[in-house]
C-alpha cells in the first residue's frame, strides 16, 4: 500500500513552512522514524527555498507543487516547478568543503545537503517545467 500528499504551493516563505508542516504531519501518520521525518524537512527546505528565491525571475508569486508518496520500503518526493530550467543535480556547484569558514561563500550547500541524505536522486525538464524526485529508504 502506499499513502499519497500532493500540495500547492506559492512561492513564499511562509507557504513553504506551511508545506513542510503538512509533510511532517503525513511521514508521522506514515509510521516514518523521527530521524528520518527531520531530513525529508531539511530536503522540502533546501529544495523549496531554492524554487522560491530563484525559479522565477518576473518578481511575482508564483506556485508549485510538492507530492510526497510513502510505499512500504520508500518515501519519494517530487518537487515540479514552471521556473527557469535549472537542473541542480548538474548545474549546482560543488562546495569547496575544505575552505576555511571565512573562504566559503554564503550558501551553495543546499543541493550538497539533499544529496548526502537523500538515496536517490533525479532530474528532468518536461512539458516546459522542472521535476526534481528525490527518494529515501526506509532504514533497517
Amino acid at each position: 500500500m502506499s499513502a499519497n500528499l500532493s500540495l500547492q504551493v506559492a512561492t513564499n516563505v511562509e507557504d513553504l513552512r506551511r508545506a513542510q508542516d503538512e509533510i511532517e504531519a503525513f511521514c508521522n501518520a506514515e509510521a516514518w522514524p523521527a530521524d528520518v521525518v527531520f531530513q525529508i524537512g531539511l530536503v522540502v527546505e533546501e529544495l523549496g527555498i531554492n524554487v522560491v528565491n530563484y525559479a522565477y525571475e518576473d518578481g511575482d508569486e508564483h506556485e508549485f507543487s510538492i507530492s510526497v508518496t510513502s510505499g512500504d520500503g520508500s518515501l519519494t518526493l517530487e518537487i515540479v516547478d514552471g521556473g527557469r530550467p535549472f537542473d541542480p543535480l548538474e548545474e549546482a556547484p560543488e562546495p569547496d568543503l575544505d575552505a576555511s569558514l571565512e573562504d566559503r561563500p554564503i550558501g551553495g550547500l543546499g543541493v550538497y545537503l539533499v544529496r548526502t541524505i537523500m538515496d536517490e536522486l533525479s532530474y528532468r525538464r518536461e512539458d516546459g517545467r522542472n521535476r526534481l524526485t528525490a527518494i529515501k529508504r526506509r532504514p533497517g
